[in-house]
């Protein structure tokens, strides 16, 4: 499974890829929004993982490429360290399938990335 990672702080970015790369996942990872929507508008990936807040470009960016622009349904799990309701809840809006609070779970994101992985 290809899983695109957006996040700019690196010490959740490795919680978050030795998570994945125990469950085999080929891991691709950036740390601004610019890099994200690049690797986007060329790549396909199964799921992406995308903070809310990055350089550039937001995780709300992110999703609208994937959701408006190229009218994908693939999985999306949107972390960040912002918990307010109003954030979570728009988050859901615009389309993202989970919600990881920061700090990063190691546990509690392996659980939600089961219902995506495929082996």
């Amino acid at each position: 499974m290809k899983v695109l990672v957006c996040e700019d702080d690196v010490v959740v970015l490795k919680v978050i890829q030795v998570a994945l790369e125990s469950e085999h996942a080929d891991v691709t990872c950036v740390t601004d929004g610019t890099k994200a929507l690049e690797l986007l508008s060329q790549n396909t990936f199964d799921l992406i993982i995308t903070d809310i807040h990055m350089p550039h470009h937001n995780g709300d960016e992110v999703l609208n490429l994937v959701r408006e622009k190229q009218k994908k349904n693939t999985p999306i799990i949107m972390i960040s360290s912002d918990t307010e309701e109003e954030v979570i809840a728009m988050a859901l809006k615009l389309g993202v399938n989970e919600f990881v609070k920061k700090p990063i779970d190691a546990n509690v994101l392996k659980k939600k990335l089961k219902k995506f992985l495929i082996a």
